[in-house]
């Protein structure tokens, strides 16, 4: 029999790590939530594009969650941070910052992802609030605005490209030499999107509300809305230091349904997932859930 405290523990208390509790307590296992109250979408003042919870503040979304899984006697939750875990026999077992030590037959880590901010004056102080990074999450909010995009070569093509489909006057600051080729050059100018090279310095805004951004010739360009995707770090290095493979993107590789390629690891939400909403991190949830679940079933059967 063994002998694991828990059939799993989850690290990352936020939407997808909810729902995998859910699924997971709906199908009868032990579980226990470790949660450090670090959510990535604290900055961001609404949630939106997620059906029945469209415009509501993601705590409350959260809040309801775990409201909702008292219900489940079998998932418990654990207010600490995960300092390290270790694989033995069948089991992994866990190190808390508070001296906790658990056992689980199987770890999933919904621990997200850390924004790192450019070295630009008000960038972090707007994020998530006027500097934004998902026209999918709040291009209806900001229809229609005088809007920048901060980005260059492929990716920045590309991003510009698809908030037009919601911007009024849109701008794509290169913030330097731009890598654009000839023809992305002459398909946003068909498109009346201008190119600035010249480096943004500072963010202006009131309470995170951007006015503009000032370049580094003293010229300020205005702007009701900023889109940018900023470089990220995982949160959390353990599913890296138990050998878990990582994408190109820095993202952590599953099968697509949370399974990474160490045995009874599995992981969930925006670690693993370049969407970044609430709704795909909810879906990652109950997929990695589900497999997991099944494989529970294999080893039992």
């Amino acid at each position: 029999m063994n002998s694991a405290q828990y059939d799993v523990i989850i690290v990352g208390g936020s939407y997808a790590g909810l729902q995998a509790a859910l699924t997971l307590g709906r199908s009868q296992r032990q579980v226990l939530v470790i949660e450090s109250g670090m959510p990535c979408n604290r900055f961001t003042p609404h949630s939106h594009n997620f059906l029945t919870h469209d415009g509501k503040e993601p705590h409350i979304i959260a809040a309801e969650g775990r409201e909702q899984l008292k219900n489940y006697s079998n998932v418990k939750f654990l207010k600490d941070t995960v300092l390290q875990a270790l694989q033995f026999d069948e089991n992994f077992e866990i190190t808390t910052i508070f001296e906790n030590r658990i056992t689980a037959r199987k770890l999933l880590f919904a621990t997200g992802i850390s924004d790192i901010m450019p070295d630009i004056k008000g960038f972090e102080e707007c994020w998530g609030k006027s500097v934004i990074h998902c026209p999918y999450c709040h291009g209806y909010e900001v229809k229609g605005q005088i809007t920048g995009v901060f980005g260059n070569a492929e990716n920045g093509f590309e991003y510009v490209k698809t908030v037009s489909h919601w911007a009024g006057k849109v701008t794509l600051f290169t913030n330097g030499p731009s890598l654009l080729n000839t023809e992305q050059a002459q398909k946003l100018a068909a498109n009346n999107i201008a190119v600035i090279e010249t480096p943004v310095t500072e963010v202006t805004h009131a309470q995170g509300q951007i006015s503009g951004v000032v370049l580094s010739d003293g010229i300020t360009a205005d702007l009701s809305v900023l889109y940018a995707h900023t470089a990220f770090k995982q949160h959390c290095d353990i599913p890296q230091t138990l050998g878990c493979e990582m994408a190109d993107t820095g993202h952590i590789k599953t099968n697509g349904y949370g399974k990474t390629n160490v045995n009874g690891l599995y992981v969930a939400g925006d670690c693993c997932d370049p969407l970044r909403s609430v709704s795909s991190a909810v879906r990652g949830g109950m997929a990695a859930a589900a497999f997991l679940n099944k494989e529970l079933i294999n080893e039992d059967f």
